[in-house]
């Protein structure tokens, strides 16, 4: 018998083998839609939120005054609420509160800070819309994991400063420093140290600092990070950005704030994004649900806590 997550790497893998150096970036984006194109049981309702294009994500049942702010991953180049729109209904589920999708600019036709530049929009119209930050959240994988701790570290000193954030594979580190890169080369079948370096050039341009903590929040300074709010950081034990989790969480914790970081083992980047293949993926959301519904004063039956 296959294993599954042989299956799913071959998926991922059928997608990648097709581009070249010249593969035009809408056929890219194109085809990753195609990759993920579930589109789960929940509503979706496209909104223009401060002037950015998103999605409310509504499953069967979920309270509409929470709200978990969703920033998709893909490289800063590719990735869309298309893509993205089973795992953010599967989250929805899991937490018993409605997502909001972030459809933020991509590169290379807007590179940083535009990504940072909409999330902050997104923000402020939740904030203006009535959602006070203790009943705000913010989730996202790989690029939008780092988009939504970006996020965190920008608002910081900012009474809307979110209650919590789950990330999911978080691309922490565009200079691409840690020693996964070294020890997990073998096995991860997709993401290599030159790959993601290209990727980041791409997004922070040639005079882009890949060390600057709003693109790369591991280098955030000790104070920074102390204030973070509660984290919860999910990543495959076999991909090599496992670093940018593991060592963006110790420094939190080191700084005196909250950071959990579980390495699922034999995973590889965004297993999560896998529900119908992986049940280590639907097991990983439904935990990053409850670690969500508790920070938004939440139990898990969706009723308010005491």
């Amino acid at each position: 018998m296959t294993d599954p997550v042989d299956t799913v790497i071959a998926r991922v893998k059928s997608v990648y083998g097709r581009w070249r150096r010249d593969t035009p970036v809408a056929q890219m984006r194109a085809d990753w839609d195609t990759l993920f194109s579930a589109t789960g049981d929940a509503a979706f309702e496209p909104v223009t939120a401060g002037g950015v294009p998103c999605a409310w994500v509504t499953a069967p049942g979920a309270r509409t005054d929470r709200v978990i702010v969703y920033f998709h991953g893909g490289g800063f180049q590719v990735g869309s609420l298309a893509s993205h729109r089973e795992l953010m209904s599967r989250l929805s589920a899991d937490t018993g509160v409605r997502v909001l999708g972030v459809d933020y600019r991509l590169a290379p036709e807007h590179r940083h800070p535009a990504p940072l530049q909409d999330a902050l929009a997104v923000l402020t119209w939740l904030r203006a819309e009535g959602f006070v930050a203790p009943h705000t959240a913010l989730a996202g994988d790989s690029a939008g994991g780092g988009l939504a701790l970006a996020a965190l570290l920008a608002l910081q000193g900012d009474d809307a400063t979110p209650a919590a954030a789950f990330v999911m594979s978080a691309w922490t580190d565009l200079a691409a420093t840690g020693e996964s890169y070294e020890t997990r080369a073998a096995s991860d079948p997709i993401h290599q140290r030159p790959m993601i370096q290209a990727m980041a050039r791409n997004f922070l341009g040639k005079e882009g600092d890949p060390r600057d903590p709003l693109a790369s929040p591991l280098y955030a300074s000790d104070e920074q990070l102390a204030h973070l709010p509660p984290l919860l950081l999910q990543v495959g034990d076999d991909e090599t950005v496992l670093s940018d989790s593991a060592a963006f969480a110790a420094r939190v914790n080191a700084a005196g704030g909250q950071a959990e970081c579980q390495a699922w083992p034999g995973m590889v980047h965004v297993f999560q994004q896998f529900p119908n293949e992986l049940p280590q993926a639907r097991d990983a959301l439904r935990q990053g649900g409850r670690f969500l519904a508790a920070a938004l004063g939440l139990v898990p039956n969706g009723d308010p806590s005491a």
